[in-house]
């Protein structure tokens, strides 16, 4: 798919309120990062942007990148260290199951939302909200 076709269909203020209504419960950040042309490595392509993104500056070093190449037609969520040190592998499983069946049938904005829903619900379990949290990273979706 073409990535202005699929960014046509996005929701960016539906998205942005997920984000937003997701880590109210949590110390947690969560991004989304759309990507322009074809990707053959999703997961290394979204690594690169974790780090250009600044996700490894959270305090807990618990934010969540969910990243998506419309072109190739793929998508990978990934964390910071603090995550996987709680978290483990099914936690990422759990993301992707929620959000692969959507993208089959193009609903892009709901599988979104539903995987920031979903990290915000399993962020919250490890990485309750404090008192003293602040909003690190911005909730808008990315693109580049």
């Amino acid at each position: 798919m073409r990535t202005k076709s699929f960014l046509e269909k996005l929701e960016h203020r539906r998205i942005a309120g997920a984000i937003r209504a997701a880590e109210a419960n949590t110390s947690g950040e969560i991004r989304v990062f759309i990507q322009h042309g074809d990707v053959s490595n999703p997961v290394a392509a979204a690594r690169a942007q974790f780090t250009r993104l600044g996700m490894t500056a959270t305090r807990d070093r618990n934010a969540v990148l969910l990243f998506v190449a419309p072109r190739s037609q793929k998508f990978a969520v990934i964390g910071d260290e603090g995550i996987h040190r709680r978290c483990g592998a099914e936690f990422w499983q759990k993301l992707v199951e929620t959000m692969r069946e959507e993208f089959r049938v193009e609903h892009f904005t709901d599988a979104l939302v539903q995987g920031i829903a979903k990290a915000g619900e399993l962020l919250s379990e490890h990485f309750p909200r404090r008192p003293d949290d602040k909003n690190e990273l911005p909730d808008n979706v990315e693109e580049g």
